[in-house]
């Protein structure tokens, strides 16, 4: 069992701006003509007033919160593509023209080169996260009261329990928040306010190592490099390839004990 709330893929809406007029062309002077009468200047004319822009449709009901969520889901999972402005330009197009019934080609030709793509950008996100993990894994070591292990996992503790600790071979129950280094969050026991419980063997090895290190009723901060996680892969499209996570783990029970 791996420790994650698993989200639904989909897709990004951009908005298009407005095309910009081409400059004017002037004629080239020739080195022999003679200079021309500067014309009487004419009357500067008044800007015309800028339209109003229309205002963003207000989120009342719940229907309409719930699509707005499913933009915010689309958007999470077109990160894994690194895509420039541009090309979530061609995204709108594409729904754009297939709501329109117009598609510009036949998704039945395209559609399997998107695999492809996929992974060829994976490893272009992967390499962007890696290097922005590494630098928060380093600060995160030097902080009061954290300790890096071999394993390269680094644990604080945030509030120090009493009692036993839990064996690899042990269940447990806990309470976690899981975020990405920028703070994003992608998994949340308290948000479905409900505990988890697992064996410690059957969760990512960051788990399996730094609850081992947590007493019944502590509460500590286990910051997992990608390679006690969910290594090169990641979990897309909530997980990018390489990168560094963040949980805050309380531990309530250990098989049965409070």
């Amino acid at each position: 069992m791996r420790v994650l709330l698993f989200l639904f893929p989909a897709v990004l809406m951009a908005q298009t701006p407005a095309p910009k007029a081409p400059p004017a062309k002037t004629a080239p002077a020739s080195p022999t003509a003679p200079a021309a009468k500067a014309a009487p200047k004419a009357a500067p004319k008044t800007a015309p007033a800028a339209a109003p822009k229309a205002a963003a449709t207000a989120l009342t009901t719940d229907e309409q919160k719930t699509i707005y969520a499913l933009g915010l889901q689309m958007h999470r999972s077109l990160a894994q593509f690194d895509l420039s402005p541009a090309e979530l330009e061609l995204i709108k197009r594409a729904l754009t023209d297939a709501a329109a019934g117009k598609p510009a080609l036949d998704v039945n030709e395209w559609g399997p080169k998107l695999q492809p793509l996929v992974q060829s950008r994976q490893a272009r996100v992967t390499e962007k996260v890696k290097a922005g993990s590494q630098a928060y894994l380093v600060k995160a070591a030097t902080e009061p009261g954290a300790v890096k292990s071999a394993s390269g996992l680094v644990y604080k503790d945030l509030r120090p329990g009493t009692g036993a600790s839990p064996k690899a071979s042990d269940t447990v129950k806990v309470n976690y928040r899981g975020t990405l280094i920028d703070g994003t969050e992608f998994d949340s026991s308290y948000k479905r306010n409900e505990a988890a419980q697992f064996p410690l063997s059957g969760v990512i090895p960051c788990w399996t190592e730094g609850v081992q290190k947590m007493k019944i009723g502590g509460k500590a901060r286990l910051v997992c490099p990608s390679t006690i996680a969910y290594g090169e892969n990641g979990h897309p499209p909530t997980i990018p390839g390489g990168a560094t996570l963040v949980f805050e783990v309380e531990l309530l029970e250990i098989g049965g004990q409070h």
